[in-house]
This record gives structure tokens, C-alpha cells and sequence, in this order.
């Protein structure tokens, strides 16, 4: 008990090789480690409190606010800049944002890149760590619940390792989401002390504020390994099952355009065109006008172009076919 409780205090714990994922290491272990994800299922369990602690519209908002500044440090930070890096920023602004993402309860931020650029070497094959070909539980949830996975991918993220300070959130990831969620229940009580008409109590809002809106937040960053390589379009010609989907590029802020995304990674923007909805994108536009990011990776020329070529390939060969069955 004591070896589990050390690893979820410090997901570093223990010896270096077991805590690493080896070049040598045997296919994946799809034993779910039922004990090491207790606090993950007990997360999910809280959700029904809100039968008891009732609903405020400050809890509702506060909800809906949490949930979208911690999708943009996800989606813009652990994503397009930890893990592909299209763009820079200061160490101040690099830790304050990848702070809040790692209060979402999706591990370690270092843990979470190292993830997704392997996803990328590997994307819909047996090495890709939620391949779509395992079925749609194993891409969405079941293959960060093994033994396997739980290790961190160090190989593949040493240009972080020298930041102390992620290598610290990324170890203590788990204590910084129950700090969080002491500082939202305790929020709550005060205000429900100092403004009681709100009509929220420290229950509700811990509830609200943290329970409903980290499950949601969870989840819709799980879709995209899962949904977005089984539903959507395909308007660039990769070699996986990547789709681009509406739905999820507004829940997730832009990062829907996953299709694109795998067609070109290196490009800040993955919503390609202006009718495809980019938050993430449109904010750190914002941010390099303030000076807080700047080198914003542009999508190439070269890439419209390609798009442009499949599409029209793709309507002769819907001519062609329509020609034949007339035949």
C-alpha cells in the first residue's frame, strides 16, 4: 500500500528503470492497475455529490470558466508547445500555464508530452500508446490504466528534463490537483460567507468547480485519441485513421482538426482555414500581440496546396465512379 501511495504523491518514485519506459520493454500490459487508479474512479464517483450539494449559477459559470482556461493550457501548452513546440515564451509565462494544465488531472505535463509525441511516431500502430486499431475503450481510457503507461517516456522528452521546475509539477502532479481542489472548496466557503448571494457553499462549489468540470475536461481531451480517428473528415491523405471533427475542435478548443493536425504537426494553428474554429489559436494570437508568446509557426504554403490536391483528385474520382454506375 505504501509503494502506491508513494507513487501517487511522486509519480517519479521508486527505481529509475522501473518508473521509465524501456527501448526493450515487451508489448503493452493491459492489466488495469485498479489500486494505482483509485483516485481517477473515485473523481468519476464524486460526480453524483451533486445530488446533495444542489446547483447556483456561480457554481454553473464557475464550472464552464474553469473548464476552458485549463483546455487552453492542455491544448496550447502541453500540446502544441511542449509536445511540438510552435511557438516560445517566457519561463515565467511557460510555467504559469503548464501549472494550470497540470491542475486538469491528466498527469504530469512532461508524462503527457512524452505520450503524445510517441502517439506521433507510432499513430494507429501496436507501438502508438492509445492506438484507434485497439478499439474505441482502449484509445479513450483503457491504455493509460495499465502498468506500462503509467511510465514516463523520458527518451523522448530530454530537451525538458533541464526545467527543475516541470520536472517538479510533473512528479508532484497529484498533490497539485488536491491543492486545487482544497483552494476551490475553500473559496466557495468564503464565499459564502461574504457573498451570500451567490448562493454558493464550499460543497457545491468543490462539486461544481472541480468534480463536473475536471471529468468533462478529461474526457474531451480523451476524445480526441478516441472519436477523432473513428468520425470526421479526411481532407489531408495520412497514414493513419485521424479524422477532422466540429464537434470536438469546439470542445477542445480547435484541437477537433486532427486530421490536419497529423497531415502537419509543426504549424501552431490546426484549424487551417478560417471557417475551421481555432480557439487555442486565436488566444495565442492575442498573446503574441502582448509580447507574453511570439515565433508562431505558420502553416506552409506547400500544405494548402496538397489539400487542394486531394480534394480535386477526390472529385474526379467521385465522377469517375458516378460515370461507371451509370454505365
Amino acid at each position: 500500500m505504501s509503494k502506491f501511495f508513494l507513487r501517487w504523491m511522486d509519480s517519479w518514485s521508486g527505481d529509475v528503470k522501473t518508473q521509465t519506459v524501456q527501448p526493450d520493454s515487451p508489448s503493452k500490459d493491459s492489466k488495469i492497475q485498479w489500486l494505482r487508479i483509485s483516485p481517477f474512479i473515485l473523481l468519476h464517483l464524486a460526480v453524483f455529490a451533486v445530488f446533495w450539494v444542489g446547483v447556483s449559477k456561480f457554481a454553473v459559470l464557475f464550472m464552464l470558466g474553469f473548464y476552458l482556461i485549463r483546455m487552453f493550457a492542455i491544448t496550447a501548452f502541453f500540446h502544441r508547445y511542449l509536445s511540438h513546440k510552435t511557438f516560445q515564451t517566457s519561463r515565467i509565462v511557460q510555467f504559469i500555464f503548464i501549472l494550470i494544465g497540470t491542475m486538469s488531472a491528466q498527469r504530469g505535463p512532461l508524462w503527457w508530452a512524452a505520450h503524445h509525441r510517441y502517439h506521433h511516431r507510432f499513430t494507429d500502430t501496436e507501438q502508438d500508446p492509445h492506438s484507434s486499431t485497439q478499439g474505441f475503450w482502449y484509445s479513450h481510457i483503457g491504455w493509460f490504466l495499465n502498468d506500462h503507461n503509467f511510465k514516463i517516456r523520458k527518451e523522448v522528452v530530454k530537451d525538458w528534463l533541464k526545467y527543475p521546475e516541470l520536472v517538479w509539477l510533473d512528479r508532484f502532479s497529484l498533490p497539485v490537483v488536491l491543492l486545487t481542489a482544497v483552494a476551490i472548496y475553500g473559496l466557495g466557503e468564503w464565499l459564502a460567507v461574504t457573498y451570500p448571494q451567490l448562493e454558493t457553499t464550499g460543497p457545491q462549489l468543490l462539486v461544481w468547480g472541480f468534480v463536473i468540470s475536471t471529468v468533462l475536461l478529461i474526457h474531451a481531451t480523451l476524445c480526441i485519441n478516441s472519436l477523432a480517428h473513428l468520425y470526421g473528415s479526411r481532407d489531408f491523405d495520412t497514414t493513419d485513421q485521424s479524422r477532422n471533427n466540429f464537434f470536438l475542435s469546439i470542445i477542445t478548443l480547435g484541437e477537433g482538426w486532427h486530421n490536419n493536425h497529423h497531415y502537419y504537426a509543426g504549424s501552431t494553428r490546426q484549424g487551417f482555414y478560417w471557417w475551421q474554429i481555432d480557439v487555442t489559436y486565436y488566444v495565442l494570437k492575442i498573446l503574441s500581440w502582448l509580447g507574453l508568446v511570439w515565433a508562431l509557426k505558420p502553416v506552409p504554403a506547400r500544405i494548402y496546396t496538397a489539400s487542394r490536391r486531394n480534394n480535386t483528385l477526390l472529385q474526379l474520382e467521385t465522377k469517375k465512379l458516378k460515370k461507371e454506375d451509370c454505365l
